[in-house]
């Protein structure tokens, strides 16, 4: 099933009992301890805490990049255990993901990296270059859509990367410090975008960040350490 299906779920994401580690043995490691979680359709969570207390590691698991060991992870009505194949796929495809890195191709320009995105679902209501456009414009691209990487600073670039990630509207989106590389100013912008995607689309954000400028416009503060949620907080 599609993260598109997000809304039909009492729960966006759903995790019990998540145990994971790295290696086997002596070299064994483990990262995560436990964890429950229970996401609501249209809800913006943040997970924060120590670096190396499994906040990305649990992202990855959650975007089904990471296979689970041990535990139960239904996100979206698909239960990440199982999923194999065409369905596995489908579900990555169906996410909208934000990395650190934004992993832009240096032969694409703005709308390229977007149009390229946008190009992999066939179910998109409305004119899609009109979409594509209007998504960077009001990400403060508007003069740079046929711009290439090389001509774009760090923080325009992250929100190119932003913008495909979000093109095609997707239920669920996951995001790794996607506000580090920018300013005060656009960072108001994209969190009033994710803001936006939760009331109108019922978008469900979970994102994993130390940047305390954004906690206030949470809906909800995960807080992890040592591979433990040691706090979790509506605000």
């Amino acid at each position: 099933m599609a993260a598109g299906d997000a809304r039909k779920h009492e729960k966006a994401i759903d995790i019990s009992g998540l145990d994971y580690a790295f290696g086997e043995h002596e070299a064994r490691k483990q990262v995560l301890y436990d964890i429950e979680l229970a996401v609501a359709p249209g809800e913006f969570a943040i997970m924060t805490g120590p670096s190396g207390s499994g906040k990305t590691t649990l992202l990855s698991l959650v975007g089904a990049l990471r296979r689970p060991q041990q535990g139960r992870i239904v996100c979206v009505g698909s239960d990440l255990m199982r999923l194999q194949g065409v369905e596995l796929e489908a579900y990555r495809t169906g996410l909208g993901f934000i990395f650190q890195l934004h992993n832009l191709f240096p032969a694409l320009t703005a709308f390229q990296s977007v149009q390229m995105a946008a190009d992999l679902r066939d179910d998109l209501p409305g004119d899609k270059m009109e979409r594509i456009a209007s998504l960077l414009t009001e990400l403060g691209l508007g003069e740079r859509l046929h711009y290439r990487p090389s001509k774009l600073s760090g923080g325009q670039r992250q929100r190119v990367a932003i913008a495909r990630a979000l093109v095609h509207r997707p239920a669920l989106v996951l995001a790794d410090e996607p506000t580090a590389a920018l300013d005060s100013q656009n960072t108001e912008i994209v969190l009033g975008l994710f803001r936006r995607l939760a009331r109108e689309n019922g978008t469900t954000v979970l994102m994993v960040t130390q940047d305390a400028r954004v906690f206030e416009r949470a809906d909800r503060l995960v807080n992890l350490v040592d591979g433990r949620i040691d706090s979790d907080s509506r605000r």
